[in-house]
């Protein structure tokens, strides 16, 4: 019987959710609706990437990445949430790390809050709904 090693894929290709050294990228979805999160972890995963934690609203978001702290390499945050809304939590995270790598994910129309979350230290963003190809597009760019 033949199995699929006796079928080589002639499009392979690494994941783009390594590193040069073949570990996985880390990732802290930080997004109130399930949905998303499962979404966007659903995404990340199927190229690699690892998702350490999620969070559902701003304030976890912020605790989780201090806590795993330097074992993020990005975070996806949403815009609109309760209890800490993303720009508020965007800020936190600058203030504790110059050097994080945060995406925005925000809802069509909330184009003067990307902008400022952009202004704020944000590497990209991602319009919802998601676009598997676009979401990889943007999460690859900012790890390069």
């Amino acid at each position: 019987m033949k199995t699929t090693n006796d079928f080589p894929n002639i499009n392979e290709r690494p994941p783009e959710g390594r590193k040069d050294d073949g570990t996985s990228f880390r990732v802290l979805v930080v997004d109130d609706s399930m949905f998303v999160a499962k979404q966007l972890g659903q995404i990340l995963s199927s190229e690699g990437y690892e998702i350490v934690a999620t969070a559902a609203d701003g304030k976890e978001g912020v605790d989780k990445y201090k806590e795993l702290c330097p074992n993020v390499d990005l975070v996806t945050m949403d815009i609109t949430m309760p209890k800490m809304d993303g720009i508020t939590a965007l800020e936190q995270i600058m203030a504790f790390d110059k050097n994080a790598k945060v995406v925005m994910v925000s809802a069509l129309g909330k184009e003067e809050l990307v902008k400022k979350s952009l202004m704020t230290g944000a590497k990209s963003y991602i319009i919802k709904p998601l676009d598997r190809k676009k979401v990889l597009e943007r999460i690859a760019k900012v790890l390069q």
